[in-house]
């Protein structure tokens, strides 16, 4: 199977990337900063003229403005990339009658969850443009499933980490701290909780979502279905490390981040249609992961 991967080049896509590529997929990558397939998919002539003389048999879009700060300073960018962007690959997808369309949405479209745990039911609770963006874009996809029989699954995943990932986020932070033996600040005294999962399970979901007819026209939860905090993530890493680091229990930044954010998935639907399972453990995933930035200091001090 030919599969074409926009935002190849983000920490999802090189992952993921690579990984179908070593289960035998044929791969072609699309990024705005790619070396060979460079397109802005906000620029429909461009996709269409790059697009016309390649062959492949599914679309998993990636691509997106993730950075949440980002998207409350610049909402107009991120519903340009996110939502008209996610349009313009679906029309591509769609003229091209691929097999399969998997889009990348967001646990950030439930928000502040209306119940816990969260199932695909759920209701939409969102609170930033980026949240609203994706919920924009999942009704952009749903249409095309609906009018044009376009063949969609869409995937909203939990707090996905990992080799590559995003140097500002939480775990990356955590990880260079400790290898550090720097404090750790922990806002709010880390009472937040999520389902921090390795991005070799959302691989594999990915992988079910390509070759099984039960995933078609589907929306699933992706993560582990468990729910830990991010002070308990924290202490992990650390005992992982075994670092010196002191743990900051700090106050929340805001009033409004006064009351602690719980979310987590229930994965029952896509290991029930899919048989999906995770299969690398938090721990597993950590150990992992604290290796690759061990590999990236060695190199760094070389």
């Amino acid at each position: 199977m030919k599969v074409l991967v926009t935002g190849s080049k983000g920490f999802v896509g090189k992952n993921l990337v690579r990984y179908l590529r070593n289960r035998g997929f044929e791969v072609i990558g699309l990024d705005i900063s790619n070396e060979w397939l460079s397109i802005d998919i906000t620029d429909f002539d461009a996709l269409s003229k790059n697009l016309s003389n390649l062959d492949f048999d599914a679309v998993i879009h990636l691509a997106a403005i993730a950075n949440i700060p980002e998207s409350i300073k610049d909402p107009y960018r991120c519903f340009k990339v996110n939502v008209y962007g996610t349009l313009n690959i679906l029309e591509i997808a769609s003229r091209r009658n691929v097999d399969r369309f998997i889009y990348a949405s967001s646990a950030n479209v439930y928000g502040l969850p209306l119940k816990l745990p969260v199932d695909e039911e759920t209701p939409f609770n969102p609170r930033t443009p980026y949240d609203y963006s994706k919920v924009a874009a999942e009704m952009l996809v749903e249409s095309y499933w609906k009018t044009r029989k376009l063949p969609i699954v869409i995937f909203r995943s939990w707090k996905l980490f990992g080799e590559y990932d995003v140097p500002t986020t939480a775990i990356p932070n955590f990880i260079r701290a400790c290898l550090k033996n720097e404090p750790i600040k922990l806002y709010n005294s880390g009472k937040d909780t999520t389902d921090p999962t390795y991005i070799e399970n959302y691989c594999f979901a990915v992988e079910l979502a390509l070759t099984r007819e039960d995933a078609v026209g589907e929306k699933f939860n992706i993560g582990t279905g468990n729910e830990v905090s991010i002070r308990q993530i924290a202490e992990l890493i650390k005992k992982l490390t075994n670092s010196n680091s002191e743990i900051l229990l700090l106050p929340p930044r805001t009033e409004a981040e006064k009351e602690p954010m719980r979310s987590y998935p229930s994965i029952e639907k896509i290991r029930n249609k899919l048989g999906y399972t995770p299969k690398v453990s938090l721990e597993e995933g950590l150990k992992r992961t604290i290796k690759h930035y061990q590999e990236l200091e060695k190199g760094e001090n070389e």
